[in-house]
Parts: structure tokens; C-alpha cells; sequence
């Protein structure tokens, strides 16, 4: 036992284990299994590609009901929009949204002029600033700087993803914790993971996703709930959060062994690993809630923007297994603005003290 050991023959033991300052720092920690850097862990989540549905397309076999994330996000944008002008009205200011955008990507160029034109409505100013695909680190920087200066700017967002050559922790980082409306700031997922602590802002995806829950009447408290991908942005949060909600949660990745035999045992199912139809019927609890947060752009000339939404779930295969579904697009994506907005409201209410 330790505390038989005395202290000379404890130092003996350091010592001869590496420990001792006559050893470098490297040596320090070779007697541990533990990797010196977390990071060297990190590992990139490649999936399987799982082979083309082969069920027909119709859905008249359907037993789920589906969550119109449109409509349920329509209403609480209604709310923003009142208390918007409840501010103005009151303090002559009003919540103002700051996007910047890097390079030419066409569903980046997509999505960021849809989140300006839902601020337009529910009357946030917003300010967008477009960068080329070449810029250095220090250029976004730079407008990040001048953005967090401005005080009429109480929300920063960075539109992902960046180009390869720019480090996106070190620019993510940059953004003052008390305007990371994205929430992605490593003491807002920090607050976010501990009990008893609350985070300025919760992920907007993680949050519409946990709102669709609540508001259609979906227990979470005690569930089995699967979440499918582990990224930084959509599954880490969605994770902490419905554990924060009470639910028993397994993440599922890419290395994840039999990962279809884990998720068909869950009440409660939210995929975001960015594989199109990975969900297949198989994989879901018959009367499972499926939530699909996948976004991936297909390429499909026959549509008007040259490309179309796909999700990680098989939705013709889902709906005939499961109680509830989202669809994509239509499901998770509106949600994930309607909390972008809701969280700069929160922000400016902070700041305005109001």
C-alpha cells in the first residue's frame, strides 16, 4: 500500500520510474497508457456508405406521423418577431446578427442568405460580410475584431464550412463568448456538459432539434435515446443536451461496432453523421422517434437550384417502422434558424439589460 511506503522509498519508486527531475519532461509520462495530447486521438469518422434503398419510394405504408419543423418553427419565429418589436418600441434598439462568409460554396451562399432573410422578418439587423476563398486567418480575424467591437452587434456567426487552409477552432475561438450565438465556444459546451451550469448559448441545431421534441409532446425524460455522429457542431451538443433532458444517451461514430443492433433499441433516435439513407429501417425500434439532421446536397439538375436535400435517414424505410419522423428538408433545418434567432434575441436582451 502507498501509505506503508515512506517518503525516501516513494522517491526510489519516482525515480526509478521516470518521474524524478533529474528526467526530461518526455520521459515524465512514459509510464502511462494515456496518450501526453488528447488530440493524437482524434481520429476522423469515415462511415461505410450503405448501399441505395431498394424499397419502392411510396410511403403508403406509412405508420409514422411526420413533425412539420416549418411550421413549428414559423410559430416560435411569430414569438421572436413580437418581442423584437416589444424592444424597439421600449428601447429604440433591436438585436443585430453578424454572418461572415468565406468563399464561394453555393449551399453556404444558400444558407446564409436564408438566415439573413429570416432575420429581415422577424426584424434583426443583420450584417454579412463575404470573404474570397484565398484569404488569410488574419482577415477573418480581422472583421471578427471589428464585429465584436460593434455594439450594435450582439450575435457572430461563421458560416461552415471553412476553406482547408484556415484553422476553424482558431477563428471559432476568436468570437467573444457573450456573442457566440452558435454556441461553439468551448465554455458554452463546457456549461453545457456540467450540471448546474448554463452555457450563454445552446448549439442552434442541438436546440431545434430538442425543441421539436418538446413541442410536439414527446417525453425525453427516461428515454433511451441514440445519437448517430459525434461532430463538434450538431452531435456533441444534441448528446449533452438530452442529457441535460434526463435521457440515457449512447453516441454512435464511426468505429461504433454493430451500430445498428444499438440504435434499433432506442426510444429516441437523432442522426447527424451526414451520410445520406446510413438509417435505414433496420436500425429503428418500431414506434422509435426519428429525428434526421443530415443536410447533404445531391447534385440533381432537374431541380431548380441544381442540387437537392437529402438526410441521414431512409425516410421510405423509417416511416414504416417508426412513430414520428422529420423530414428533410422540412424538418430540423427550419428549427436551427428559428434558435439562431432566438438565441441573438437572448443576447441583445442580455446586453440591453431588457
Amino acid at each position: 500500500m502507498l501509505r506503508n511506503v515512506s517518503r525516501k522509498g516513494l522517491r526510489r519508486r519516482i525515480l526509478g520510474l521516470g518521474l524524478g527531475k533529474e528526467k526530461s519532461a518526455s520521459s515524465f509520462s512514459q509510464f502511462l497508457k494515456s496518450p501526453t495530447r488528447l488530440v493524437s486521438l482524434d481520429h476522423p469518422d469515415i462511415w461505410t456508405l450503405p448501399p441505395p434503398p431498394t424499397t419502392a419510394s411510396s410511403c403508403s405504408n406509412s405508420t409514422a406521423s411526420v413533425i412539420d419543423g416549418r411550421l413549428i418553427a414559423e410559430e416560435i419565429r411569430l414569438g421572436i418577431a413580437s418581442e423584437v418589436r416589444r424592444m424597439k418600441e421600449s428601447i429604440g434598439k433591436v438585436p443585430g446578427l453578424a454572418v461572415i462568409l468565406v468563399g464561394q460554396r453555393r449551399e453556404s451562399q444558400i444558407y446564409v442568405s436564408k438566415k439573413i432573410e429570416a432575420c429581415n422578418e422577424v426584424g434583426i439587423k443583420s450584417i454579412s460580410t463575404k470573404l474570397p476563398e484565398c484569404c488569410t486567418e488574419d482577415e477573418v480575424l480581422n472583421v471578427l475584431t471589428s464585429f465584436d467591437k460593434n455594439p450594435s452587434v450582439h450575435g457572430i456567426l461563421v458560416q461552415l464550412p471553412l476553406p482547408p487552409h484556415l484553422n476553424e477552432a482558431k477563428i471559432l475561438n476568436a468570437i467573444s463568448l457573450e456573442k457566440d450565438v452558435d454556441g461553439f465556444n468551448p465554455l458554452n459546451m463546457g456549461n453545457l456538459a456540467m450540471r448546474g451550469r448554463e452555457p450563454f448559448f445552446i448549439p442552434c441545431a442541438a436546440k431545434g432539434c430538442v425543441e421539436l421534441l418538446l413541442q410536439s409532446g414527446i417525453e425525453i425524460m427516461g428515454k433511451k435515446a441514440v445519437v448517430i455522429g459525434r461532430s463538434n457542431i450538431v452531435g456533441l451538443p444534441t448528446s449533452l443536451l438530452l442529457q441535460r433532458h434526463h435521457a440515457t444517451v449512447t453516441v454512435l461514430d464511426a468505429f461504433t461496432r454493430n451500430p445498428e443492433c444499438i440504435s434499433s433499441e432506442a426510444d429516441i433516435v437523432v442522426s447527424a453523421a451526414g451520410v445520406p439513407n446510413l438509417v435505414r429501417g433496420s436500425w429503428l425500434k418500431p414506434g422509435a422517434v426519428v429525428i434526421d439532421v443530415g443536410t447533404i446536397p445531391i447534385e440533381d439538375p432537374s431541380c431548380e437550384l441544381g442540387f437537392r436535400l437529402t438526410g441521414d435517414v431512409c425516410y421510405e424505410e423509417a416511416v414504416r417502422v417508426a412513430s414520428v419522423v422529420t423530414p428533410v428538408p422540412g424538418g430540423v433545418g427550419p428549427m436551427t434558424v428559428a434558435m439562431l434567432l432566438f438565441n441573438t434575441l437572448e443576447s441583445a436582451k442580455r446586453v440591453c439589460d431588457f
